[in-house]
């Protein structure tokens, strides 16, 4: 579906590419978004591709190649000479050339790296060896600084001179002698101001940024809480290393978000695309949750045979036990989603947790109400037709609207609670995930249930 989506999208160059019109299909190629450009390019098969790809000058080359996905970039590097891969690693931003050199194999790693020239090497080298989910392993070391002591002409000529080469230049950082960070100074600030003043006297002190092994999550989160176009990286002397921009940031948000969300759907995050994993990769990753959340419902299995007694005396209460455990296991998954969600936001910390029972408490109660209300509605309909006038069908329905209540007021909390102890033991609270809550409320809403109508019904229908 998504081939055919990108070939309508680009019926017009692919007609040109069918006609062998290559340099007219080239010169629009030039003239669109890189983004776009790179589209294209996975709308080809490998030879086509790599036809295009190499009709392009070295230094568009690296900005269509850095837009490409991982799984692509490294399939068409295996197309390439050790000599041209390395020209291209030459033109693309340094954190993009770093996550392709961690990804590829260890031997590719080996037979590039002689290749490279020294300054591309030494900074392929230096932002491989931060693990990939910190701020080191998501930063480009592009970035326009200038010293203290110079003064705004030397700045300005600084800035110019490196501009090109650098993913921003409105924000400049500034540096003392041993590279420790300082502040900052805007573009704006330098153009206003008197060539023949110095910068130490006018750079802004009050800088925000983030330390090199800081989780790549709190990295995206500083970024917005203060609405940065970038933020700068320092190591544990202060000295700038690197900066993370926002479109890095909203990578790192979108991939969080995924992360969460497979967790949350019962099994292990995926370490790659859906597509590029194998069937036994997928497996391995589904199965762990899968077997956990059988074993879960066998306890289901081993309340309902404790129950087996009240069960054969009173048949019609397992003609409600759906109703029951569906409510409170949905109950549960929508307290830990929004807890899940207003944690990875920062919403709530763990310091709120009374706070949050509290209100799941009061809303745990609330929605038992509305739903017990519906659940007598049911079993008065169901006596309708199948109890002939019997009035047992009022403390029938009396055990379920009751249940109902105890058993949403405890999937609310339990859903609430699970989140906030796994932060607190430092553990990931996606996991948590909607299926691990509904297992457990659902052998709890078991023993909710029967307890419930063991107290109503003893010696009426028990």
């Amino acid at each position: 579906m998504e081939q055919v989506e990108l070939e309508d999208e680009f019926a017009e160059q692919h007609q040109l590419l069918e006609a062998g019109n290559i340099a007219e299909l080239v010169e629009q190629l030039s003239e669109m978004p890189t983004v776009e450009v790179a589209e294209f390019i996975l709308s080809l098969d490998d030879d086509q591709a790599l036809f295009i790809f190499n009709a392009f000058t070295p230094e568009n080359k690296g900005y269509v190649f850095g837009s490409l996905p991982i799984d692509r970039q490294l399939e068409m590097l295996h197309q390439f000479a050790p000599r041209e891969t390395a020209r291209l690693f030459s033109n693309i931003s340094s954190d993009d050339r770093a996550d392709l050199f961690q990804s590829m194999e260890h031997d590719d790693q080996e037979r590039l790296l002689p290749f490279l020239s020294k300054s591309v090497r030494d900074n392929v080298i230096q932002l491989s060896s931060y693990p990939e989910d910190t701020a080191g392993g998501s930063m480009s070391s592009e970035f326009a600084s200038v010293t203290t002591d110079m003064t705004v002409d030397q700045a300005l000529d600084q800035v110019r001179k490196d501009a090109p080469k650098k993913e921003t230049i409105y924000y400049i950082y500034v540096v003392d002698q041993d590279r420790q960070l300082k502040g900052f100074i805007s573009l704006k600030d330098l153009i206003l101001a008197q060539p023949h003043e110095v910068i130490e006297t006018i750079y802004h002190e009050e800088i925000v940024s983030v330390h090199v092994d800081d989780d790549q999550e709190t990295v995206a989160e500083t970024i917005s809480k203060y609405d940065l176009i970038a933020v700068p990286v320092v190591n544990k002397e202060n000295q700038l290393v690197g900066i993370v921009t926002h479109d890095d940031a909203i990578d790192i948000i979108r991939e969080e978000d995924t992360e969460d969300l497979q967790k949350m759907g019962g099994m292990e995050a995926l370490d790659e695309p859906y597509m590029n994993l194998s069937i036994w990769e997928m497996i391995k990753k589904r199965a762990g949750w899968l077997m956990i959340l059988l074993l879960g419902g066998s306890l289901t299995a081993s309340a309902l045979n404790y129950y087996q007694a009240e069960i054969t005396a009173a048949v019609v209460l397992t003609l409600f036990i759906p109703l029951i455990i569906a409510s409170g296991g949905n109950s549960g998954s929508q307290a830990s989603t929004l807890v899940i969600r207003a944690l990875a936001l920062n919403e709530i910390s763990i310091a709120d947790w009374w706070r949050i029972v509290k209100r799941e408490f009061f809303t745990g109660i609330m929605l038992g109400l509305i739903l017990g209300v519906i659940g007598f509605v049911r079993v008065y309909l169901w006596a309708l037709t199948e109890t002939s006038g019997d009035t047992q069908w009022v403390l029938i329905g009396l055990t379920v609207a009751i249940s109902l209540v105890g058993v949403v007021l405890w999937g609310s909390l339990a859903g609430s609670v699970l989140p906030l102890l796994l932060k607190k033991a430092g553990l990931d609270p996606a996991v948590s995930s909607a299926p691990f809550i509904s297992t457990l409320v659902d052998v709890t809403g078991l023993i909710i249930y029967f307890t419930i109508a063991i107290l109503l019904l003893k010696g009426i229908l028990l």
